[in-house]
């Protein structure tokens, strides 16, 4: 009893600590979708960070009730803290379930987004829109095309135009260059899918582990809440 009194006030303490961590993971990957909403058409893809959410407000008065129990054990809070850890469990397996069937399913759903706004850009090599969904992407990951900077070639291509890429597809630090292929040191020659979805797994898979090692502590709490509630039976139902 002794023990599970101990493991039950460290692990109160460690909800807390956890509903950061799990906070942190629901907004990473809720501001990773907002921000490349346009290649995302299905809004329920950011559900695993709500329930990320969802999970950390509820483990604060979990870890409040887990470090209360082991001090002083009341029926109400021991048979409280179980209906939260049940649901905490439910929320949790849901959540890394979603996570991880996301990060499988949503990589043909962006390479054929970001194929079409590729093919579909309006552009010339003297011009930089700059506004551009497309420019926008590659100077924040510093990319360049789909997989590569040839697919802007077989954009222009398709479009007639000199073959040349995009201003965004240079580096930084090349103030001066034009999206010539005859300078191609100048270009992010990486592709943006590779890094788009390294981003967005990592983000998923980042709540994928947190909802399993959590979910791990929290079957330790609700034994060691069993063994307290073993040695407090119901002693007003004594005289049935």
């Amino acid at each position: 009893r002794s023990f599970a009194q101990s493991l039950l006030r460290f692990l109160g303490f460690i909800f807390w600590g956890i509903a950061a961590v799990q906070a942190f993971g629901g907004v990473l990957v809720i501001l990773m979708l907002k921000n490349y909403r346009y290649l995302f058409q299905e809004s329920y893809l950011s559900l695993p960070g709500w329930l990320a959410l969802a999970t950390a407000l509820i483990l604060l008065p979990t870890g409040v009730l887990a470090v209360s129990i082991s001090v002083k054990c009341s029926r109400n809070k021991q048979g409280s803290l179980m209906y939260l850890l049940l649901l905490l469990f439910c929320l949790e397996i849901s959540s890394a379930a979603l996570a991880r069937f996301y990060c499988i399913r949503t990589a043909s759903q962006l390479e054929s987004a970001m194929g079409y706004l590729v093919y579909q850009h309006n552009w010339t090599c003297s011009q930089d829109p700059g506004s551009s969904t497309v420019d926008a992407m590659q100077r924040k990951l510093q990319c360049c095309g789909v997989r590569n900077y040839t697919d802007w070639l077989k954009a222009s291509a398709s479009w007639h135009l000199p073959a040349c890429v995009p201003k965004s597809c240079c580096k930084e630090k090349h103030s001066h260059c034009r999206g010539d292929l005859d300078h191609l040191e100048q270009l992010s020659l990486e592709g943006c899918l590779k890094k788009l979805e390294d981003r967005l797994c990592f983000a998923m898979l980042y709540v994928f582990w947190c909802c399993i090692v959590l979910s791990i502590l929290e079957l330790l709490a609700g034994v060691s809440n069993g063994i307290l509630m073993r040695h407090q039976p119901f002693h007003d139902l004594h005289i049935l």
